[in-house]
């Protein structure tokens, strides 16, 4: 099975890295720019968080702040689930699905190595398909005794 260390050798250099008190308009072109849904956020070349789209509908636009008024530091997630290099991508599903998350930060030890998307376990799965879902399986459902009836 696939392990986050696989997922993360797979990944380019981070590109999209803030300071915390970037205001969040910045942060929103940042985003564009890198066309990614989130940020690293590093204080004193430090992992501090993530700041994400998720981040700026619920915490911004919904509570009627100010984009422009508004440092990342103020909306940023902070409390993301963790993972290590040897989790599995069924426990990264696993732990995103219990925590309604969707991204994950991989240490390696106590240095932080990068951001799991919910995105990049989908790639995973889709790459790997024959290994997720079982030919067997696959056929029996298709070819039951209940096959051709419309419902």
């Amino acid at each position: 099975m696939r392990t986050v260390k696989n997922i993360l050798e797979l990944k380019d250099e981070p590109d999209n890295i803030i300071e915390p008190t970037m205001m969040v308009i910045e942060a929103l072109q940042k985003l564009i720019s890198v066309n990614l849904s989130y940020l690293l956020v590093h204080e004193n070349n430090e992992f501090a968080g993530i700041f994400s789209e998720r981040d700026y509908t619920r915490k911004l636009v919904l509570q009627g702040r100010s984009s422009r008024e508004t440092m990342v530091c103020d909306v940023m997630t902070t409390d993301l689930p963790e993972v290590t290099l040897e989790n599995t991508v069924e426990d990264c599903m696993y732990q995103m699905n219990s925590r309604g998350a969707r991204y994950l930060a991989a240490y390696d030890g106590e240095e932080f190595v990068g951001i799991i998307t919910i995105h990049d376990l989908i790639r995973q799965v889709l790459a790997n398909k024959h290994q997720v879902f079982d030919d067997t399986l696959t056929n029996s459902l298709l070819n039951n005794e209940e096959s051709g009836k419309i419902f």
